[in-house]
């Protein structure tokens, strides 16, 4: 099976932000990339709220027909968020507040007994779980241990060094997808995969599940309408 692609949409909320009001309306953007083609939508709500609002959460959740994958730091605020919507993934990301987009993974080791019991907590609800994390299969390993269902792999670095030498730029990701299906780990992917290089990384990677693309996608969709970029996303994981 293709990895499923899930849009992620905070880039239509932070043009929307930019102006105030309601255009482009962010609930009808994610109808319609569901309409379009898209498997899921997916969502990182920051605390300043300078793209997606906990509003625009509450606003989407009952809406979509697909999967709801909703990303962010597990504090009080994103538990809550989690427990009242119910989406069919959470995303974990270490991110502090003051992040402009995320960069890092888990610590699995030092952050062991914090992430199991908050995992245990979000599987509860019946919510899959995945945590964003790098190519380390000492922090993959652990992040079978403290009970995550999946990771996401940052590929910031693969796509940074995919134009130089892609074989290079894969090598450690191939690696790292060998380690986490010997632990029964799914894998997902995002961070700056795009048109150029997202067919590469799939063909490589052929345990990839799913990837959550938000700023290329929607960057494209100015130039190629979002219908048609979506479309396009999609043959590459073919």
């Amino acid at each position: 099976m293709p990895a499923k692609l899930s849009v992620n949409i905070n880039k239509i909320a932070t043009l929307r932000n930019a102006r105030g009001g309601n255009t482009p309306n962010v609930l009808k953007a994610a109808n319609d990339c569901e309409m379009f083609g898209a498997d899921g939508i997916t969502v990182h709500p920051r605390p300043d709220e300078r793209h997606i609002t906990l509003q625009d959460v509450y606003d989407i959740a009952p809406t979509i027909k697909t999967e709801f994958n909703i990303e962010g730091y597990p504090n009080e605020r994103f538990l809550k968020m989690i427990e009242e919507v119910k989406p069919d993934q959470a995303t974990l990301v270490p991110d502090g507040p003051d992040v402009l987009t995320s960069e890092n993974g888990w610590d699995t080791l030092s952050k062991k007994d914090f992430l199991t019991d908050i995992l245990a907590h979000i599987k509860s609800l019946g919510i899959r779980t995945s945590l964003f994390i790098e190519t380390d299969a000492q922090m993959i390993e652990n992040a079978a241990k403290v009970g995550a269902d999946r990771i996401e792999f940052y590929t910031g670095p693969y796509a940074h060094h995919y134009a130089a030498n892609k074989e290079a730029a894969i090598k450690p990701y191939v690696e790292s997808a060998k380690v986490a299906t010997e632990n029964g780990l799914g894998i997902n992917a995002g961070h700056d995969l795009s048109l150029e290089n997202l067919k590469f990384f799939a063909h490589k990677i052929p345990e990839l599940m799913e990837v959550s693309i938000g700023h290329a996608l929607i960057s494209d969709a100015i130039y190629f309408g979002l219908e048609n970029t979506i479309n396009m996303y999609k043959k590459l994981l073919q």
